[in-house]
């Protein structure tokens, strides 16, 4: 018996404490008053955790090194625990409370870091190629040949609202998964308007992605998953996982297209491909944009196979 402990008395395994890196869009919520969070997906690289608050992201995932970063994760080094599906967790006052294990953070990461200046001249090389990286690879879009994908590509290339916010709601919640995949390309184009626009200099982009991430966002809480509404969020705010973000690295010339382009592509059954249709239709429309806007650039076009 141990001392201090009344014979018969169930003794409460101690809490293990750990920490992790978290993605700074998780900070509102990471620093705000402890508030209760339920097990909403349970995998063996990581635990999706809805957060009871109105603020965004709303949903946290905890991942170990093997799992996508997503721009909502916090990742940590020691292995995932096995938690059930609906049971209960703890976020807030610095940490994370997931069953007996409390995470708190050791340092910060930046989800939507800024790309820097980019020549639209190299960015209207890269696009032929992205076109035919994507067209030649087996992990196709879910929406393949989707009238309302082709609808976004042209809207999002001749800058018309109406055009674009009616294709960006049909797709909203579209597709089967955690992550459908409307969802996903949504998420690549607005990402990739935002970035691609600010770094080349396109502001017609930029207020592009600004009406599309508040059309999406006021659309996503009731029309898709928790986990894919989160993700919707960081996207309208240019956050994104960290496959993602070499993808656009490589479209402005820092590192290499192929082989960054070909890990996203094989993200998930469809989400890596989905991911890199809206990047395509985001980087065909800045540079029509930008061609409007009086910029020597040939006109480009983008859309699925």
């Amino acid at each position: 018996m141990t001392v201090g402990t009344r014979p018969g008395a169930r003794r409460i395994p101690a809490r293990t404490y750990a920490t992790g890196a978290a993605s700074t869009a998780l900070r509102p919520l990471l620093e705000s008053p402890r508030r209760p969070a339920r097990v909403l997906a349970a995998f063996p690289a990581g635990v999706y955790l809805e957060v009871r608050a109105e603020l965004e992201p709303h949903v946290i995932a905890v991942v170990n090194g093997d799992a996508v970063r997503l721009p909502n994760a916090m990742v940590v080094a020691d292995p995932v625990p096995r938690v059930a599906v609906g049971g209960e967790a703890w976020v807030g006052d610095g940490s994370i409370e997931l069953g007996r294990l409390g995470l708190r953070v050791r340092r910060w990461w930046d989800p939507a870091p800024p790309l820097g200046p980019a020549d639209p001249v190299r960015l209207a090389r890269a696009l032929p190629l992205l076109a035919e990286l994507c067209d030649a690879s087996p992990r196709r879009p879910g929406l393949e040949g989707s009238g309302a994908a082709e609808l976004l590509a042209d809207g999002c290339a001749e800058a018309s609202l109406l055009r674009s916010l009616t294709a960006a709601e049909q797709l909203i919640g579209l597709g089967p998964g955690l992550t459908p995949s409307g969802d996903d390309m949504l998420a690549g184009l607005l990402v990739a308007l935002r970035h691609l626009g600010a770094a080349a200099g396109v502001e017609r982009a930029v207020w592009l992605a600004d009406w599309l991430a508040a059309a999406v966002t006021f659309d996503a809480r009731g029309r898709t998953t928790p986990i894919s509404a989160t993700l919707l969020h960081c996207a309208a705010r240019g956050e994104a996982s960290g496959e993602v973000l070499a993808v656009l690295r490589a479209l402005t010339g820092r590192q290499p297209l192929q082989p960054t382009l070909g890990r996203l592509l094989w993200l998930g059954h469809t989400s890596g491909a989905d991911l890199a249709w809206g990047l395509r239709i985001g980087l065909a429309a800045v540079l029509c944009l930008a061609d409007r806007a009086g910029r020597s650039i040939s006109k480009v076009g983008a859309g699925g196979s």
